[in-house]
């Protein structure tokens, strides 16, 4: 009996320990979440193409979201620089169609074209950081702002000709919205498919992630990601080591920049069209909140942290507009995906802030 009691309250703390560190918060999120997805059916909502829904849009973002962990794993904080990767995404895949590759080609190409861009573009982005130590978050919001501004501009002069990209009467300057068809669009989500009645999994899309989140957490057990980790926890013990500090945070910028401008290209793929100008803008601090409220901290990330928080996050933002919509029968979605995201994403800030002190 005595040894069925220390059984008993082991097995009791063990789980304290585990709700411990999922947190109370994101308790509360998974079980609004669970809620969610149990009313969709009374209310008049297919559950599975809730699911389905939630399944894309997790497979849109996770990329997005999986770029915030080399920058944060090294000590340069969240990433509000990401609008520079996603500018080098759709410079990769606005020239990969102005060069006329079509279909899975463009994709590949795309990617190829953006790889170019985001050494580039990360290797002076890195370099900013390193001269600006302890500010960073703040530089690489004014490096996010900066960029997008920059290219409103470029993208209208940039010499692009192809019919279905530029404005009609004009005929240059790069059009708001370009439509992906003929081109990319679906190149993966269509690729390997499940489809279950009304139920259809993205596999191609899952895949791919799936595989840069395995590179991601291979990555970090070699020696040169133990030493990126270590110059983020311990910068002191990393230089007294031999470690080349600046090396290491450049290298995870560019890291960064790169998954940043690949998220971009399966975002487009996915949602059937490249959006330019302030698009950018839009996806920074939904990518920000996603991974600070799957349990990352600003020094602090992994693969796991990444997962919990895309799906939290995309399944509220999808699941909380059809679900109220369908109950009070009026179309509030977009009124209320932004309250939620924005609500989110002040929770997620708030956190990042109490990690900080």
């Amino acid at each position: 009996m005595k040894e069925k009691a220390i059984v008993a309250v082991k097995e009791d703390n063990k789980l304290k320990k585990l709700f411990k560190s999922f947190g109370v918060p994101r308790l509360i999120i998974t079980g609004f979440l669970v809620l969610l997805f149990i009313m969709a059916p009374f209310v008049g909502e297919n559950f599975f193409a809730q699911l389905t829904n939630t399944f894309n849009r997790f497979s849109w973002n996770a990329i997005m979201v999986l770029a915030m962990v080399p920058m944060i794993q090294s000590g340069c904080g969240l990433n509000f620089g990401l609008p520079l990767g996603i500018i080098a995404g759709l410079l990769g895949g606005t020239i990969s169609i102005e060069l006329g590759f079509t279909g899975a080609t463009s994709f590949w190409v795309a990617i190829v074209i953006a790889t170019f861009f985001t050494v580039i573009f990360g290797w002076g982005y890195g370099w900013l950081l390193n001269k600006i130590k302890g500010g960073e978050m703040m530089i690489a919001t004014y490096v996010g702002f900066s960029s997008v501004s920059f290219m409103c501009m470029a993208w209208l002069l940039l010499p692009y000709h192809k019919p279905n990209m530029v404005w009609g009467l004009a005929g240059k300057g790069l059009r708001t919205t370009i439509s992906l068809e003929g081109f990319y669009d679906k190149v993966l989500a269509n690729f390997l498919k499940i489809k279950i009645g009304s139920l259809e999994i993205p596999t191609g899309s899952l895949l791919l992630f799936a595989l840069l989140a395995l590179l991601m957490w291979a990555f970090f057990h070699t020696k040169l990601g133990t030493a990126m980790t270590a110059v983020g926890s311990n910068p002191a013990f990393a230089r007294a080591a031999g470690i080349n500090i600046n090396k290491m945070r450049s290298l995870s910028v560019i890291l960064s920049t790169w998954l940043a401008a690949v998220g971009i290209l399966v975002y487009e793929q996915g949602f059937g069209f490249i959006q330019l100008y302030t698009a950018p803008f839009n996806l920074t601090l939904p990518t920000v909140a996603a991974i600070l409220i799957g349990g990352a901290s600003v020094n602090k990330a992994t693969i796991t942290h990444v997962i919990i928080g895309t799906f939290l996050f995309q399944g509220l933002v999808t699941m909380t507009p059809t679900v109220m919509n369908s109950m009070i029968h009026m179309d509030m979605s977009e009124v209320i995906r932004i309250i939620v995201s924005n609500g989110m994403i002040l929770y997620a800030l708030t956190r990042k802030t109490e990690a900080t002190r």
